[in-house]
This record gives C-alpha cells, sequence and structure tokens, in this order.
C-alpha cells in the first residue's frame, strides 16, 4: 500500500496515535518481513485487492462474511485521515481468504460489497458478497495487550526481499506501550511491517488457540524492500479492537437481523433482558413470538444507531412450543433484576414471568388460572409505569366490550387492584386495535399510545389510576397505520425513555419510529424492507 513515511520521530508517531484515538494521521499500516506461513493456522487472513492493484491490504475474517481491516485502506489519501464513508467502496475490491499461498486454488475470492467503519479508529469492517466456507474466523479478543506481552503479526505485504510475495507472512512482535484506542508494537530482532500489511492482524496466542488483539495501523517499515537503507526502525501502531467486540457483533449481525420471517411476528414486547437499564450503555432489548410459537430474543445495540437498533439473537423457545397458546404478551419491570413478561394464554390464565434473560424464562407466577370467566375477554394487554413507583408493573387492559381496566402494582398485588378507566359498551375503546405504554410527554406517570381500526394513532399522556388526562392526535384518521399489525414501545436508540415505537407492518416490513412525542411520529427508520 502506497503512503508517506511517519513524521519526524516514533515518540512524535505514537502521540499523533492517541491524539487521533488510534488512526495514525502521518502514514498507513505496512507488512510484515518474517517467515512464510505453511500450515494454513492463518488461514483467516485475507488478501485485499483495491482498485484492481491501486492498493494492497490485509485483514482478518471476523465472520462468514466480514473482514476486519484498517478503514485507512480505502481512504482518499490515507497520508491524511483514515475517514471513509459506510457503504460501498469507492474502488472494486476482491478479499481473498484461505488462501496463505496465493499462487493456489484454495479458498475463496470475493467482492467487497460494503464498509461499515468505527468512528475515530483506523478500523472498518468489509462485507463479502457471500460468506466464506472452510474456514473459521479468528475470535476478537476481550483482553488489552499489555506492556512487554509478545503478539504475532501477519499479512500479505513486501518483505525484505519481494515486492509482491504469493505467501502470507507472520512475525513477533514485543507492546512496547498502550493508549486507549492504539498500541504500539515494536519487532522482535528484524521483524518489520511492510507496504501491504494494512490492515493485518496482531495476534495472541491463547490456550484456546489464536484470537485478534489489533489491527495493524502504521509503521517505520525499517528493513522492507524500497525502504530508505538508513532506517532500521521497526516500530509500529496497531488500532486495538479488544474494546470494540460488542460493536464488531453488532455489525456481523446485520446479514442476519433481516432474514426472519418479519411477516410471520404476531407479538412484539420490549424490556431490559440482558443487562441493560435507562441511560445505560445496553439498550433495550425485544422479544418475539412467531406464528409458530417460537420465541426469540433481540440483543439491543450499545450505541444510538436507529437504523440498526440489536445486536445479537437467542432463541428462548422452539416451533410448536406451549407459546404458541399465547394470545397477548407485554414486556414488564418487576424489580430485582431483569426485565419480565405478562402473558395472557388462549385458555385465560393470565401469566407473571417475573424475569426473562438469554437462558429463559423465571420466577413464574400465576396471576389468573386457566378457564376463568375473565380473561378470556382481554383483547390488548400492554404494562408500564402508571403509579408513582419507578417498576412498569401496572397492567392496562382493553376488553373486547370496551371497558379498559387498570391493575396497578402486579408484583405485589397480582390482579387485586383494578381501576376502571372507560366503562363497557362505549363507542370509543371497541376500536382500539393496538395499545402500547409509552413515556412520550415527560408526564408523573406513563402514557398510552392507541392506534385505532381507522388508522388514527392517539397518545393519552400521563395516565394513572384517576384515569385519562387528555389526548393528543399523532396520526390522522384513514392513516396507513390502519396496516400497522404489531406496535411496541422501547428505548431503542437514545435510551434514556420508552419513546421509540417499533411496528411490524402488514407486508412485514418492519420500522423504527426514534423519538415519538406529543407533536408526532417524526421520522421513519426502515429495519427490514
Amino acid at each position: 500500500m502506497s503512503g508517506t513515511r511517519p513524521r519526524a520521530a516514533w515518540v512524535t508517531a505514537m502521540v499523533t496515535a492517541a491524539v487521533a484515538g488510534g488512526a495514525l494521521t502521518a502514514a498507513p499500516a505496512q507488512a510484515v518481513t518474517g517467515t512464510a506461513t505453511t500450515d494454513g493456522s492463518y488461514a483467516f487472513v485475507a488478501k485485499l485487492d483495491i482498485g484492481a492493484g491501486k492498493r494492497s491490504c490485509s485483514g482478518s475474517l471476523v465472520d462468514r462474511q466480514w473482514v476486519l481491516t484498517a478503514a485507512s485502506c480505502f481512504a482518499d489519501d490515507p497520508a491524511k485521515g483514515s475517514a471513509v464513508a459506510e457503504g460501498a467502496p469507492k474502488w472494486k475490491t476482491k478479499a481473498t481468504v484461505g488462501r496463505t499461498d496465493l499462487s493456489g486454488s484454495a479458498g475463496t475470492v470475493a467482492d467487497v460489497v460494503e464498509l461499515v467503519p468505527y468512528k475515530g479508529r483506523d478500523l472498518v469492517m468489509a462485507k463479502l458478497a457471500a460468506p466464506v466456507a472452510g474456514v473459521s474466523p479468528v475470535t476478537v479478543g476481550s483482553t488489552a495487550p499489555a506492556p512487554g506481552e509478545k503478539l504475532k503479526v501477519a499479512g500479505f505485504g513486501r518483505t525484505k526481499t519481494q515486492w509482491v510475495p504469493d505467501k502470507l507472512h507472520s512475525d513477533a512482535f514485543t507492546v512496547d506501550s498502550v493508549q486507549d484506542a492504539s498500541v504500539g508494537l515494536r519487532g522482535v530482532g528484524t521483524a518489520a511491517m511492510c507496504k501491504g500489511d494494512t490492515g493485518g492482524p496482531a495476534l495472541r496466542e491463547t490456550s484456546g488457540g489464536l484470537e485478534l488483539a489489533a489491527v495493524n495501523s502504521g509503521s517505520w517499515q525499517g528493513g522492507c524492500l524500497g525502504t530508505d537503507p538508513a532506517e532500521t526502525r521497526t516500530g509500529a501502531v496497531d488500532t486495538r479492537v479488544d474494546d470494540l467486540g460488542t460493536w464488531v457483533q453488532k455489525v456481523r449481525y446485520r446479514t442476519v437481523f433481516p432474514n426472519s420471517p418479519w411477516d410471520k411476528a404476531t407479538h412484539i414486547a420490549s424490556g431490559y433482558f440482558t443487562g441493560g437499564s435507562a441511560g445505560g450503555t445496553r439498550h433495550m432489548d425485544m422479544i418475539v413470538r412467531w406464528i409458530d410459537g417460537e420465541v426469540t430474543l433481540y440483543q439491543g445495540a450499545d450505541d444510538k444507531d436507529a437504523g440498526h437498533p440489536f445486536a445479537a439473537e437467542v432463541r428462548l423457545a422452539k416451533a410448536n412450543s406451549t407459546w404458541k397458546y399465547a394470545q397477548q404478551i407485554t414486556g414488564a419491570s418487576f424489580g430485582g433484576g431483569s426485565d419480565g413478561l405478562v402473558v395472557r394464554w388462549i385458555d385465560g390464565e393470565l401469566t407473571q414471568y417475573t424475569h426473562v434473560d438469554a437462558k429463559g424464562f423465571h420466577g413464574e407466577k400465576t396471576l389468573a388460572k386457566a378457564k376463568n370467566k375473565t380473561w378470556t375477554y382481554a383483547k390488548q394487554i400492554t404494562a408500564g409505569r402508571y403509579t408513582a413507583n419507578a417498576q412498569r408493573d401496572d397492567l392496562i387492559v382493553t376488553w373486547v366490550d370496551g371497558e379498559v381496566s387498570l391493575y396497578t402494582d402486579l408484583n405485589t398485588k397480582g390482579i387485586g387492584a383494578e381501576k376502571n378507566l372507560a366503562k363497557a359498551k362505549n363507542k370509543t375503546w371497541p376500536h382500539a386495535t393496538q395499545i402500547s405504554a409509552g413515556e412520550f410527554t415527560g408526564k408523573k406517570t406513563a402514557d398510552l399510545l392507541v392506534r385505532w381500526s381507522d388508522g388514527e394513532v392517539t397518545i393519552y399522556p400521563g395516565v394513572d389510576a384517576a384515569g385519562f388526562h387528555g389526548e393528543k392526535q399523532i396520526r390522522p384518521a384513514k392513516s396507513p397505520w390502519s396496516k400497522a399489525t404489531v406496535v411496541t414501545t422501547g428505548a431503542f436508540v437514545a435510551n434514556q425513555r420508552p419513546n421509540d415505537v417499533l411496528v411490524r407492518w402488514e407486508t412485514g416490513k418492519l420500522a423504527l419510529y426514534a423519538g415519538v412525542d406529543a407533536a408526532g411520529t417524526h421520522g421513519e427508520t426502515t429495519l427490514v424492507g
């Protein structure tokens, strides 16, 4: 890879890296002059051909369809910074993976079709046009490099004697210094990084195998072919990845999330099921019950990207499980751990699952027994914070005859404290098709969002045991919202309060409306088209 040499001294380079958050502005990273790899142990290392020979870089397969490499490989002028736009690469790029000897035919050659950079670091995830078969992706490490630690660096770059080597080379480096986003390396013996290894891995050998500790970003190229013979420095700056495992996981998950059969999602509930909290790093999660009874938990992301609010998924119940008899589901919080669910079953039984997490459903309580004479007539349920305490364990129920009830403090009172919010056989509430608790207006208690049968959407601010206190229309009658099949509210983006509305439309489209308030739904973000 072409580029200018670093500034006056190694110390200057390290300071630059620290200030830039790990992106070395003075020069792009280079290549490894060590021994050729012959045993296939580094098959996950990728060779990137950018712009039909314009540039050459290395990278690491971290998922069957994603390569982690340096953003500077794709920057307009790497000497001026590593910033690159998200989306398709500017130049046609091919990745060769699983072929440590490029003169052979093993492995896979695939186009790079999408770039997802990490802002502030010389890092980018490069999506391949098709998954790679037969190569195990390298694990992204979670332990910070330590001064004095030995790492193995690999790449397809220049060596001491070859301009464009056919074989992958690797060699040992010592960690000299550790910054917040970067790590300084020094070659052991005559080891050096040269042009072409930009984006290649710095690897840690553990009892469980190799793990990725950092990504090559810049070096002095001492001893590399074509470098001034007077240059003897073999130091390098790599970009740390040990604190970016969640980001890598989220980007990898982009290719998975849209593939679910979203037109078969019949119920969606939100809550902090995997360790998040309001104002914390982890955002709200989502639980989906599918038409065949399967139940899936979608883990909330750790950033404010409305276009990709979920980072992973886990199956909580198999298809054809008991959950195919669930008629209504709502997320709720009961305190003392992760959030839970309230479920109304086809036989009228009402169940509280006090806590739900990636391992399943816990703390089951029967709130109403099966075959009772009341709960089979429940039309919609939603749990929110409708009393003075902080828990979202107050349940609003709409009944088939139009009555609306509020059951306060489920965790301590069960369904023993019922408040009537609207009488039976009124002319309004029989038309309520979807209800969802949220906090849109800043009142002391939660609001209630209602989607009516004619497509109108309204918010009832600050609902409490005294009833409804006004109504705000946010979508007019005869709006497209008449096609909204499933509606839920959560804290998926800003993660301060549940005011993001997620809709599964009649067509199977999944859309998110972030920051809904009394003024309207504002912009739509399509999650699945």
